[in-house]
């Protein structure tokens, strides 16, 4: 079997949305020159926003402050339990406090460098202006950054760069922007602009007339599946780390949203573009249904280092200064220990793979912070990551005063997601697609402390300005329960609810999640091959033949069924890791957080082939024929040549 059995090719794929000219100016010209809505005008528009986290909860509380009528949806108890809380280590901002060279030009140089040069220039180059105001939004709202003994606000550095450009709270970065951006949100809820729906589910896209026009969802509680409607949709619904069972994302983390849109229509980019984090808390065993990250701060103060000699089984503390290797600072010694995620997982990996690796397995390197108490006192490191070390301790009994904490990659981030435009809209007019679920700035790998600028910046600041040029020609004709669109889509929601009650089978959904979490992590995790990818795509195939009829949902559809929950998700997740096996498959270079052993420089290093793959590959969901389309966007780089990746 051939690579193109696997997928066709179409038509190339094209932002239309995009601006050209000096890329200083771009995005005020977008904004000027999109459509506005008067603001009596705005009081008859509904926008539905599906997610809560940083980019939902910031996206609908700015455009209920500008007077839309918003519809919320999450899934969790409370917006406050989106999984941005997770976050730890930061913040990016080009506000360059400390005076060292920072710039909105070189958060924008690094940012396009650390993804691999498979972004989007003009995107890139907005996020980083848009940087400098989210965190005057923040402070604003009182998030409370770290601050200096003076009282302005501190800064640390992060992996990809060589400034301190990360704002951070602690390790709770995350959790202190949400409730930033949730009282924000809060407040519109209460003045009875955003309708508050906690505890739904969304399982189908609604499409009249070629635009999408409402959401079906499921109250988690009762079961009830309702049909809801507006004039513009916004997914915020994160990313699809869990395809891999085994991630740092909290266990509710899933596709659906995305993957039910892109089966509607909607592209599906660069789904191949996973980030493994190289800051993770080795998996203790096969009891484990997740894995807890360490934030990449501690890479500022922590050192990493293995035994120079293979199978050295002494204690961290028995081993000589001498007899240890401290490969990052060895091999990088321009960037040590703050080298991007994908080159700190790597080097994690092959040191490991040489068996050089400590812990149970040999899968674990030593994040080592004697120096830094040593240099800075215990009371100084303890106020920088003391709740990180806490938490560290609670989870394997070890004290990270005492002796190093041991840490392995694993799976964060995907920097794939729902391909947007420069306006963030995806490929059905009137779906938006914020945050991480779309695909649009960080590449083929996201640098660390990113992540929430891009959620914040989506949410409070261009999502706000683009979708009121879409909005412009609104309200459009109504839609109700008896819409044919309407009732086929809710008929399709109800019909494979009904067919996972009645399976009846043998195997649980768990069993299958895992199954194909192994699958993933063996054939396209931190390195990939031809053979195993063709594999991953033969075992999958035969994986989904099997879930859909030997898995077993108990229960009832109205009523609180979690099994029911978990069964819709892997159902997503199974064809979504087939299509990440063709993607990788398909790329037959490696570049950030896809590394293909076949193309790799004499040194290890990822080698890219920029004049036969640089471009995003977008999809079209599996047609008759069983095959995704490829439909490619071809990336113009006018400011940043794309070159040999060098952290050296």
């Amino acid at each position: 079997m051939t690579n193109t059995d696997f997928w066709t090719e179409g038509e190339p794929v094209v932002d239309k949305a995009a601006p050209d000219g000096p890329i200083e100016t771009r995005w005020e010209r977008r904004k000027f020159a999109a459509k506005l809505v008067n603001p009596a005008n705005r009081r008859k528009l509904t926008v539905i926003v599906v997610g809560t986290g940083l980019a939902g909860g910031s996206a609908a509380a700015t455009l209920a402050e500008q007077g839309y009528h918003v519809k919320s949806y999450c899934y969790q108890d409370s917006p406050r339990r989106a999984h941005s809380i997770a976050a730890q280590g930061g913040i990016n901002a080009a506000k360059n406090y400390r005076n060292d060279g920072d710039s909105v030009y070189r958060l924008f140089y690094d940012t396009v460098k650390g993804g691999d040069f498979r972004a989007r220039e003009s995107n890139v180059y907005r996020l980083a202006q848009e940087s400098v105001n989210i965190i005057d939004q923040a402070v604003a709202q009182g998030v409370p950054f770290a601050r200096e003994y003076g009282g302005l606000l501190d800064n640390r550095s992060f992996g990809g760069t060589q400034v301190s450009r990360t704002f951070y709270a602690r390790g709770q970065t995350g959790q202190q922007l949400l409730l930033g951006a949730y009282q924000a949100l809060e407040r519109q809820i209460g003045l009875g602009n955003v309708e508050m729906n906690t505890r739904h589910e969304m399982l189908e896209l609604i499409i009249v007339d070629g635009k999408a026009r409402g959401i079906v969802v499921r109250d988690m509680i009762t079961g009830e599946i309702t049909t809801e409607f507006a004039d513009a949709v916004v997914l915020a619904s994160g990313g699809y780390g869990n395809v891999f069972f085994l991630s740092t994302n909290a266990k509710g983390c899933n596709v659906t949203a995305s993957w039910r849109a892109h089966r509607k229509g909607a592209l599906f980019a660069n789904p191949c573009y996973t980030q493994i984090h190289p800051t993770c808390i080795p998996e203790s065993g096969s009891h484990q249904s997740k894995l807890t990250l360490m934030s990449e701060s501690l890479r500022n103060d922590g050192r990493v280092w293995v035994p120079k000699a293979q199978k050295d089984t002494r204690k961290a503390a028995d081993i000589p200064e001498d007899e240890r290797d401290y490969y990052l600072e060895r091999i990088y010694p321009a960037f040590g220990n703050l080298v991007p995620r994908d080159i700190a997982s790597r080097a994690a990996k092959n040191v490991c793979d040489e068996g050089r690796g400590v812990g149970p397995g040999g899968l674990g390197v030593y994040l080592d912070f004697a120096d830094a108490i040593k240099r800075l006192g215990q009371k100084a490191v303890e106020a920088k990551y003391g709740n990180l070390f806490e938490m560290y301790q609670r989870i394997t009994g070890d004290d990270p005063y005492e002796t190093p904490m041991r840490i392995y990659p694993a799976v964060h981030y995907t920097m794939g997601g729902l391909w947007v435009d420069y306006d963030l809209q995806s490929t059905i007019p009137g779906l938006f697609v914020v945050g991480e679920a779309n695909f649009s700035d960080h590449g083929a790998n996201r640098l660390g402390a990113s992540a929430l600028m891009q959620g914040l910046a989506d949410g409070y600041f261009v999502l706000p300005n683009t979708i009121n040029n879409y909005l412009a020609s609104g309200p459009f004709p109504k839609v109700t329960a008896a819409s044919a669109e309407v009732v086929e889509a809710r008929r399709q929601v109800e019909d494979q609810i009904e067919k996972f009650l009645s399976i009846d089978g043998d195997r649980t959904v768990d069993s299958f999640h895992r199954e194909l979490g192994h699958i993933m992590w063996e054939y396209c995790g931190m390195e990939r091959t031809e053979e195993g990818l063709t594999k991953a795509i033969g075992l999958i195939r035969a994986l989904k033949e099997e879930f859909w009829t030997r898995v077993k949902v108990p229960g009832k559809g109205e009523e609180l069924n979690q099994n029911l929950e978990k069964a819709g998700r892997v159902a997503d997740f199974i064809e979504l890791g087939e299509l990440m096996c063709i993607d990788a498959l398909h790329r037959r270079e490696s570049c950030g957080g896809h590394f293909r052993a076949e193309s790799q420089t004499p040194d290890g290093e990822a080698l890219r082939h920029d004049d036969e793959f640089g471009y995003a590959a977008a999809w079209e969901y599996f047609g008759a024929d069983g095959k995704p389309t490829l439909h490619k966007e071809e990336l113009e780089f006018e400011y940043v040549h794309p070159s040999t990746r060098s952290y050296k």
